[in-house]
C-alpha cells in the first residue's frame, strides 16, 4: 500500500513524545490534525498503533515495531533531502542522543557556541541513557564513552580521558568514618544511579593490581538523575559515585571530599559519534568542526 511520509513523520512524533499535545507542537500544527493523521494512518494499515489515553499515548506492540523499522530510513530521507539542496550554510533538524554524564558537553557552552554559530540549525537533544542503536532511533548523532561506542562508528573525541570519583561531604564521614578500600562500601549508606525503573542500580567498578572487579553496594537512595545525586550527597545523606567533572567545582570548594582515589584509574572519555557516510549531511559536518574547534583550543 502507499502510504504518506507526512504520516509516518506524525507518527514518529507522538511515539517519541507519548502525547498528541507535544508531537503537535513539535510539528508546528494541531492536536487535531495528528490525531487525525494517526488515524488515516492506522485505517490505511488496518492495525491501531497507539493506545490512547486522557494524558499520554503508548505504542501497542504493532506501533513499536513500525516506529522501529521506519526511524532510521525517514531519518536517512531527511538527510538525503538536505543533502540535495547543501548551498549556503548548514541547517535542519539535528537531532543527537547524550547520555546524561556527559558534563562537558551537556554544560552549556558547547550547545550554546554552536547554535551561535549556526543559527540555521535546529539542536534537538535527547539525554539518554538508553544505549540503542542511534540510526534505528532517528538520531544524526551520539555523545558517549568511548568504550561503549560501537566499532562502526566514527568517533571524534571531546574530552580527554575521564575517572570516576567516589565522594562525601566531611560531615558524613566525620559521622561514619572513611572507607579505605571499596569493599568496606557495603557498611555505608550510598547513594546510587539506575538508568530506568525495573533496571538494577549500577554496579561500583574499581581497579585493583592491574584487575578489574565491582563492589555491589545495596544503596538506601536510588535516582536516574544525577543532580539528585549530587544534592543528596552535598546535603550529607551519604557516599555516591559519579564522573570526576561532575563533582570537581565540589571538591575544589571543599564541600566533598574524592574517596578511594587509588582504585580509580582513568579511561576513555567522551566521544560525538555517528554512522559512517559518504556524504556527510552538512548539519552534522558542522557540529562536528565545531566539536573538532572547541576540543582544539583546550589542548
Amino acid at each position: 500500500m502507499e502510504t504518506d511520509l507526512k504520516l509516518l513523520r506524525l507518527f514518529l512524533a507522538v511515539a517519541e513524545a507519548h502525547n498528541f499535545r507535544a508531537a503537535a507542537d513539535h510539528m508546528g500544527v494541531t492536536r487535531s490534525a495528528v490525531s487525525q493523521g494517526i488515524r488515516r494512518l492506522e485505517d490505511g494499515l488496518g492495525i491501531a498503533l497507539v493506545q490512547r489515553s486522557t494524558r499520554h499515548v503508548r505504542l501497542t506492540e504493532a506501533g513499536e515495531r513500525l516506529y522501529r523499522q521506519v526511524a532510521g530510513p525517514l531519518s536517512m530521507i531527511d538527510s538525503a533531502l538536505e543533502d540535495t539542496v547543501a548551498d549556503g550554510p548548514p541547517r535542519g533538524l539535528l537531532r543527537v542522543a547524550v547520555t546524561s554524564i556527559a558534563e562537558r558537553f551537556l554544560s552549556g557552552p558547547l550547545i550554546a557556541s554552536f547554535a551561535e554559530a549556526y543559527p540555521g540549525v535546529t539542536l534537538d537533544i535527547t539525554v539518554t541513557d538508553d544505549e540503542a542503536d542511534i540510526v534505528g532511533a532517528g538520531f544524526d548523532a551520539g555523545v558517549r564513552l568511548g568504550e561503549v561506542i560501537e566499532q562502526d562508528m566514527v568517533a571524534i573525541p571531546i574530552t580527554g580521558p575521564q575517572r570516576q570519583v567516589v565522594v562525601a561531604t566531611p560531615d558524613y564521614l566525620t559521622r561514619h568514618g572513611t572507607p579505605m578500600h571499596p569493599r568496606e562500601l557495603v557498611a555505608h549508606r550510598c547513594i546510587g544511579w539506575r538508568p530506568a525503573p525495573g533496571v538494577a542500580p549500577y554496579r561500583w567498578e574499581f581497579t585493583e593490581n592491574g584487575r578489574d572487579f565491582d563492589v555491589a553496594v545495596e544503596p538506601q537512595i536510588t535516582t536516574n538523575d544525577m543532580l539528585l545525586m549530587v544534592r543528596t550527597a552535598l546535603a550529607s545523606g551519604g557516599i555516591t559515585i559519579g564522573m570526576e567533572e561532575t563533582f570537581r567545582p565540589y571538591i575544589v570548594r571543599g564541600e566533598l571530599v574524592p574517596l578511594l582515589e587509588a582504585y580509580l584509574p582513568p579511561f576513555p572519555g567522551f566521544y560525538l559519534y555517528y554512522p559512517s557516510r559518504h556524504n556527510q549531511p552538512p548539519k552534522l559536518r558542522a557540529l562536528v568542526e565545531h566539536v573538532r574547534a572547541l576540543k582544539g583550543r583546550e589542548e
